[in-house]
Order: C-alpha cells, then sequence, then structure tokens
C-alpha cells in the first residue's frame, strides 16, 4: 500500500475537500494524486505556505514551510 500523508494540516487543508491519509494500491496512482494534490493546495489555499511532496518509505509526504519574511519594515526603505 502506498499512502498520501499531509504532514501538518494548516487551517486552508481542514477547510478544503482534500482527504488526510488516502491510500493507494498502486504507486502510480499515489503519486499521481499527490502532485495534484499539492498543485491544488499552491494554487488555491491562501499562499501563506508552499508546499511540497517527498516520497519516503511507501509514502507521499506533502509539508511545508512559511514563506520567508522579507527583512523589510515595510515603509519601503529597507538595509
Amino acid at each position: 500500500m502506498h499512502k498520501i500523508i499531509v504532514e501538518k494540516e494548516c487551517g486552508c487543508f481542514r477547510r478544503s475537500d482534500l482527504e488526510n491519509n488516502m491510500e493507494f494500491t498502486s504507486k502510480d496512482d499515489a503519486l499521481s494524486k499527490a502532485i495534484d494534490m499539492k498543485n491544488q493546495m499552491n494554487d488555491e489555499f491562501c499562499g501563506k505556505h508552499e508546499f511540497d511532496l517527498v516520497e519516503f518509505q511507501n509514502n507521499f509526504v506533502i509539508n511545508f514551510a512559511q514563506q520567508k519574511v522579507s527583512g523589510c519594515c515595510g515603509g519601503g526603505h529597507c538595509s
């Protein structure tokens, strides 16, 4: 069995119709669905996170990291 795991469920994920921990008998089917999910999350969610997909053993793990905050104070004068 191959599983798609969303490592940390952000609020956008919890409000979406996407499911966590889905299992597939086919690796190709799991990978295809995981890619579709990652792309949907990157395209449709609020944009606070960028989502990545990694393969770990028989699982495809979707994880995220908060976007890097720039050093700019917002006043237009960055140092």
